[in-house]
Order: C-alpha cells, then sequence, then structure tokens
C-alpha cells in the first residue's frame, strides 16, 4: 500500500491495517495485535486523543513515527471504528482477524494475538486489579487470558475445526462488549446477566 493507494477508511478489515503495515515495514507485530490493543484500550475506559494512540501505536509496533501520512489517517480510523461499533446500540465488535480465505491455524493464530493485544491494552489502565469490577468479568478476563494461548495451537482443516473456532471468535468478540460495558457504564444502568456471553 502506499498514498496512491489509501485504504477504505470507511470500513476498515485485517488487509488494510496490514498494508498500512507492509508499507511501514513493519513486520514483528499482527494487525490483530494491533486492533487488540485499541479495542482493549477502549474497554478499559480509556480515551485518547489522536496524537497519544499514534505515540501509543508507535511505541506499541516499536517504530519512532509513521512514514506515510496515510497510515497515520488509517491508524485513527481503526480507533474511530471501534469506538463507534463499541458504543452502537447493537453492541459488537468486528474482530480484524484474517478471513475464510487463510488457512484455519493462521486464523487461530491471529485470534490468539487479537486476545493478547487486548489484554495488554485493557491492561494499560490496571483495571484488571480494580475490585470493583464484578466477579463475571474477572471471569471473562481469566477467559480471554487462556484463549490467548491459542495462538501455538495447530488446527486441522475440518468441519469441526471451523464450527469451533467460528464459536470460539465469537465469544471472544461478546467478551470484550462484556468487558466494554462492565467498565463504560455506571452499575446501576447495566443488565449484566442479560449480556454476559457463555462458552459452549
Amino acid at each position: 500500500m502506499s498514498d496512491n493507494n489509501p485504504i477504505n477508511i470507511d470500513k476498515l478489515t485485517f488487509e488494510d491495517i496490514a498494508n498500512i503495515m507492509v508499507s511501514e515495514k513493519i513486520t514483528m507485530v499482527s494487525p490483530a495485535e494491533l486492533h487488540g490493543l485499541v479495542a482493549g484500550q477502549l474497554a478499559s475506559g480509556a480515551r485518547l486523543t489522536q496524537a497519544l494512540w499514534l505515540q501509543m501505536a508507535n511505541d506499541f509496533l516499536d517504530i519512532e513515527n509513521f512514514n506515510q501520512e496515510s497510515s497515520k489517517v488509517g491508524l485513527v480510523a481503526l480507533y474511530e471504528q471501534s469506538l463507534t461499533q463499541l458504543e452502537s446500540l447493537t453492541m459488537s465488535l468486528d474482530i480484524l482477524i484474517p478471513d475464510d480465505e487463510y488457512e484455519i491455524h493462521q486464523r487461530v493464530e491471529s485470534l490468539g494475538l487479537w486476545v493478547q493485544g487486548f489484554l495488554a491494552g485493557f491492561g494499560t489502565q490496571g483495571r484488571q486489579s480494580d475490585k470493583s469490577m464484578s466477579e463475571d468479568a474477572k471471569e471473562m478476563l481469566n477467559d480471554l487470558a487462556q484463549i490467548s494461548q491459542v495462538a501455538s495451537v495447530d488446527l486441522e482443516e475440518s468441519e469441526d475445526s471451523e464450527q469451533n473456532f467460528f464459536e470460539l471468535s465469537e465469544y471472544v468478540s461478546m467478551g470484550a462488549v462484556f468487558i466494554f460495558t462492565e467498565c463504560n457504564v455506571a452499575p446501576a444502568t447495566m443488565a449484566e446477566s442479560e449480556i454476559k456471553p457463555t462458552l459452549h
């Protein structure tokens, strides 16, 4: 990707973020992990200015600065897209991981890295040790910590693997929304039992 081939910032995908990172010669961090970082920050209750978010992204990606203006635009759009989804009435979050054109083991790895990024972003605010968090939220964070280890799991291509992966990714998405709701809405207005997902 270059500035002559701008990404669609109206609806960013995993590939869009991957293209930004390729254009900036960033190879050590997954696009999924970066999106997880954004979502974790927002779920913790943090709200960042554009400058602060870009600086955090620089630090996370271990670069001094973005070389292309379109990269900055894309990263700001990623932050705003994530916040819009989390604050929407539908309370949904599109996790940016590879689509089903990729092999199952690549998608599983990306999901694990997304969760690692989410936990890293959430942890920057110290909320994981917040005694005011409900037991359900603490349990969810524990579930996510366990799911983050799936990055090292090598699954074979099968219908069962596809179904298990779909259910796990849905659980991660709903879990992120649940934690966002817990940490961004006054306790008196929450209906935890109505929104807490369950893992089958």
